[in-house]
């Protein structure tokens, strides 16, 4: 099941970005106060944010959040994955493809994008398989 984040779920989703953070799937970690605020960010409405949470028998197995933009390049609304992570126990099980579908059915856009580590094959293989394909873009960051 894929649910909006909820306030009874804040330790669980503190707890897995904290663990995503520190992972090698991101290029730096980021303060956990930084994920506080996007939790309350989250739950207090944002026109701009939205999180979800994989449940399955009651049991929380990752979470994902999406940042919304306009495109003029895409012609509308760009949804970016911002994040998604299933917790190591679940990896391989389905979920990451479940999400992908769900997205498309439920908040439609004319542009989905994400960004991965260069070495996390694992998500390439799933994104890959999901439609997505690789912009020969270089990013470029001010501040955070």
């Amino acid at each position: 099941m894929i649910r909006n984040l909820e306030a009874r779920d804040r330790a669980q989703y503190l707890a897995m970005a904290h663990d995503f953070y520190q992972s090698g799937a991101v290029d730096h970690p980021v303060p956990d106060e930084f994920l506080e605020r996007t939790f309350d960010e989250l739950l207090g409405g944002s026109p701009y944010a939205e999180g979800f949470l994989f449940e399955e028998d009651g049991e929380v197995r990752g979470y994902a959040l999406l940042a919304k933009t306009w495109s003029q390049e895409a012609g509308g609304l760009t949804i970016w994955v911002e994040e998604i992570y299933i917790r190591p126990e679940f990896r391989g099980c389905g979920l990451g493809g479940a999400f992908f579908t769900w997205l498309k059915a439920n908040r439609p856009a004319a542009r989905y994008r994400l960004e991965t580590e260069p070495d996390n094959e694992g998500a390439k293989a799933l994104y890959r398989r999901q439609g997505f394909r690789f912009l020969n873009y270089e990013s470029f960051i001010l501040g955070q």
